[in-house]
């Protein structure tokens, strides 16, 4: 299971630095002295990801200590929010153009009806576009506040289209999560698993506790995804060779995902892609050095 780009953007002021995270706690043992292979094989990630996540705390630390801000989150700012204000042209132009097909539309209930109800979808998606730079803009500055709370996985694939069957173990299983942020990860993922490229043969969601982890995956059985997509899927609004729009979902499911204290991570052969998400227990014990 590979992550794209890493996590993504890091809470600033250590939303999800407390000592039961553990990431955290495989990059404190890793610091200490001990070897990589055997605290990556005790917290089950894989040790490129734990490398990387060492990386990323003598990064942040260093860049606290000299008071120089960590270049990669403030390249990955700016980007975001020049591609979104691009972004935004496109519905506000639909905007534009319905608004100016009501004011000239025939007094015909029917007609009006019609526009005002693709008028109501653009806005829908205007609002839509600026709740995610707002989530972004919070995650990438610390300042995002979960409220969470135990919730079964079936509840959270409930608004999933269409609903999964994920098996016996999602209805009794409770993950401790923000629901509605939650929710919107796998929305994400299902979406990407639903629509992208050639049609799936099937989509489901499957769950497994990992210990010290509970593991939910969106398994897409069919064709591979093409790899340039695969990866834009991760990146702020970006575009594969043949400029089918990316929208910013997983780059977003990605930042929630970490603030969660977890991971996010892509996995694909001749026959299935797997979107896979970590999410560590409600408490998860220290493990002694």
């Amino acid at each position: 299971m590979t992550e794209p780009g890493g996590d993504g953007p890091r809470p600033a002021d250590g939303t999800a630095d407390n000592v039961g995270d553990p990431r955290v706690q495989a990059v404190l043992q890793v610091i200490a002295g001990e070897p990589v292979d055997v605290v990556a094989a005790r917290w089950a990630v894989e040790p490129v990801l734990l490398s990387r996540w060492v990386a990323a705390f003598v990064e942040a630390g260093t860049a606290q200590v000299t008071n120089r801000p960590v270049g990669s989150i403030a390249r990955q700012r700016d980007r975001f929010l020049t591609t979104f204000m691009h972004d935004l042209r496109t519905p506000l132009a639909l905007g534009q153009m319905w608004v100016g097909l009501l004011r000239d539309a025939p007094r015909d209930p029917d007609a009006v009806a019609e526009i005002a109800e693709a008028l109501q979808a653009t806005l829908d998606q205007l609002d839509e576009r600026a709740l995610e730079v707002e989530l972004l803009t919070a995650a990438m500055l610390g300042r995002l506040s979960l409220d969470a709370r135990p919730v079964t996985v079936a509840e959270l694939a409930r608004n999933l289209q269409p609903c999964p069957e994920a098996g016996h173990e999602a209805d009794t299983l409770e993950v401790e999560v923000d629901p509605e942020l939650f929710t919107r990860v796998l929305r994400d993922l299902w979406d990407v698993a639903t629509t992208t490229g050639t049609p799936a043969q099937a989509v489901r969601l499957e769950v497994e506790t990992v210990d010290p982890w509970i593991e939910l995956r969106v398994v897409r059985e069919g064709a591979p995804i093409d790899p340039t997509v695969l990866h834009a899927m991760f990146e702020p609004f970006d575009r594969a060779d043949d400029h089918e729009r990316v929208t910013v979902g997983l780059y977003l499911a990605r930042a929630l995902v970490v603030v969660h204290g977890g991971t996010i991570g892509v996995d694909q052969d001749e026959q299935r892609t797997t979107f896979a998400v970590r999410i560590p227990h409600a408490r998860v014990p220290a493990v002694a050095t």
